[in-house]
């Protein structure tokens, strides 16, 4: 193997497991250790800037950087239960526990005379706009209801999400001189467009939720909801109860999100039922686990019939029992187990099986292209950029729907495409990230940081009682960490960022740091094949979707090879060295903002 070029930033960022795993790149144990020294406001702006939503984000991320956090992976041999490090709730907890923030927003710079639309008031569009109205632009952003948010506001349940956080953080964003123009549906892509806008970008979110046409579908249509249109009118106040015995089909979070509303507006007996297994929902785990605790089944492996009506009136549904069947590629089919039908019984049923993008406002003829099969606009994945130069798309309305920490990465990458375009350079040549390495030592022994490795377990996030949580669609259920149980948990996190670099000239292969390494990851042998080389390691490195740190040649003709899966990034390798070879130094990247790209 090539020695590793530690200098390409790509390297240690894959290293920072979380931060990796995030669309936006957010340092993660950066603003960690900011929440366990209590700074918290700091540890706000870290997200901020990255995010843009962190109160939001706190207690919705589909948590992307929890899968991927090493702590998850190191447990696996001390815990029953091994979890990650709980990234998402302290990132509330900065959000809960900052002080005014308000002078700490970015000075808008004098008007550069460009003009931006931004379509839909979404996370996407107003990630463009926060990160292009400082530098000038005049941004306007459109949406047809009468405040920002997008789907945050109308999709995400009270209970999930107050409605004071999201007038909060979007209130941050539209304080930047935005013009926000609520109310106000586009009705037609061509007529913007000849009104002169030098950028215009659709984050419009795929609006249209997919229905089932089974049989009895039009004589039950009264008591047949498609579930974002529900808990839309659920959450502007249009709808206020339900009938008693709910059937809810799908298995991804809109339907978590529509089985626990309709618990809250009079569901005594509510069912959450899904074609898949399990395991195989889309929803998130802890989404899952959520409904469960309600007091919520779900009940898997059934296909949906058809409605059953008596007398005009929906009474339930009939499903195909079915098992999970695999050919010799692993291709999953569902079969007929051959059992009778089951039948549910209902009073109204919630379709969440899906969400698809809808653009009958933007015309074929106006030059945007359209991709046949999916119907989703023809874009450069990189750049965001449509077949017409200064149209943007972003979002749900880009590639499908996804999340919300998604929609802001795309939101950053549009915005330094649209300030590419309008400074004339080219929109394909994208900014490289900043980065630093900084050694952390402070005396022999002695580090910047706390790499002590807590052996605590994961803290639970407290919740409302039931009767009180169970009783009002806008009692917020979870509650937060308070600041003790904060640092604490902060407490877990392994500092990933905080890098073992080594530098083969000074090492003189005492193998002091393969006898301490508590995680055997660190082997000093000869060089060879990657493949072979893995298998022969003190602790053979498993993972391939993890790099190995390989040194150049030593003295000896060997190399130094570190499995970088497993390592604590604990620094007692550093402390045992003899000769220095070893140092921490803590690694930052940060994404380069619109405006601050070189130009080619």
């Amino acid at each position: 193997m090539q020695r590793t070029d530690i200098a390409n930033p790509a390297y240690f960022h894959k290293v920072v497991d979380c931060q990796y795993a995030c669309p936006a790149h957010t340092p993660v144990p950066e603003y960690i250790r900011m929440i366990a020294q209590r700074r918290y406001s700091d540890a706000y702006m870290i997200n901020w800037a990255s995010n843009v939503f962190p109160g939001i984000l706190g207690r919705t991320c589909d948590r992307p950087c929890e899968p991927a956090c090493r702590r998850g992976r190191v447990e696996q041999s001390n815990a029953q239960d091994p979890e990650p490090v709980a990234i998402c709730r302290l990132k509330r907890v900065a959000a809960d526990m900052k002080d005014d923030v308000r002078a700490r927003m970015p000075t808008l710079a004098p008007s550069n005379g460009k003009r931006i639309a931004c379509i839909g008031a979404g996370p996407a569009s107003l990630t463009v706009a926060r990160d292009l109205a400082p530098l000038g632009y005049e941004v306007t952003v459109f949406d047809a209801d009468a405040k920002a948010g997008g789907f945050i506001r109308t999709q995400i349940p009270r209970f999930r999400l107050p409605e004071s956080v999201i007038d909060e953080e979007t209130g941050y964003i539209l304080d930047l001189g935005i013009d926000f123009r609520g109310g106000t549906r586009i009705g037609s892509m061509a007529a913007l467009m000849a009104e002169g806008w030098d950028s215009i970008f659709v984050g419009c979110g795929a609006p249209r939720g997919r229905d089932l046409e089974l049989p009895g579908r039009q004589e039950a249509a009264a008591a047949i909801h498609i579930g974002i249109d529900w808990l839309n009118s659920v959450s502007f106040g249009h709808v206020t109860r339900i009938g008693r015995r709910v059937i809810v089909l799908g298995g991804g979070n809109t339907a978590m999100d529509c089985c626990r509303s309709a618990r809250r507006l009079g569901g005594t007996d509510v069912k959450v039922i899904v074609r898949s297994g399990f395991d195989e929902m889309k929803a998130s785990p802890w989404e899952k686990e959520d409904a469960q605790h309600e007091g919520i089944p779900i009940i898997n492996f059934h296909v949906p019939r058809a409605f059953v009506s008596e007398e005009g009136r929906l009474v339930g549904m009939r499903f195909e029992r079915v098992r999970a069947a695999y050919d010799e590629h692993g291709r999953r089919t569902l079969v007929p187990t051959g059992e009778p039908d089951a039948f549910f019984e209902c009073d109204e049923v919630l379709v969440a099986v899906g969400q698809e993008n809808a653009f009958p406002w933007i015309e074929r003829d106006c030059g945007i292209a359209f991709d046949s099969k999916s119907g989703l606009p023809v874009l450069d994945e990189n750049t965001f950029q449509s077949s017409v130069p200064r149209v943007f798309f972003g979002g749900d309305a880009a590639f499908g729907p996804k999340n919300i920490i998604t929609a802001v990465a795309h939101g950053h990458e549009a915005a330094v495409s649209i300030d590419k375009l309008l400074r004339a350079e080219p929109v394909y040549v994208r900014p490289a990230p900043m980065t630093n390495l900084v050694s952390q030592k402070m005396g022999i022994h002695e580090w910047s940081y706390d790499n002590d490795t807590s052996n605590d377990l994961r803290y639970k996030v407290p919740w409302a009682k039931a009767e009180t949580a169970l009783a009002s669609i806008r009692v917020e259920v979870e509650l937060g960490f308070d600041a003790a149980t904060a640092f604490k948990e902060a407490e877990r996190c392994l500092n990933c960022d905080v890098q073992t670099v080594f530098n083969e000239t000074a090492c003189i292969e005492c193998d002091a740091c393969v006898d301490i390494c508590p995680m055997d990851c660190i082997s000093f042998t000869a060089n060879g094949e990657e493949a072979e080389l893995r298998t022969r390691l003190k602790a053979p490195a498993l993972n391939l979707a993890q790099d190995l740190y390989v040194s150049g040649g030593l003295k000896t003709g060997r190399v130094m090879v570190k499995d970088e899966d497993v390592c604590l990034h604990c620094g007692l390798c550093a402390e045992r060295c003899p000769t220095g070879a070893w140092d921490m130094q803590k690694f930052l990247l940060k994404m380069t903002p619109a405006g601050q790209g070189v130009a080619s």
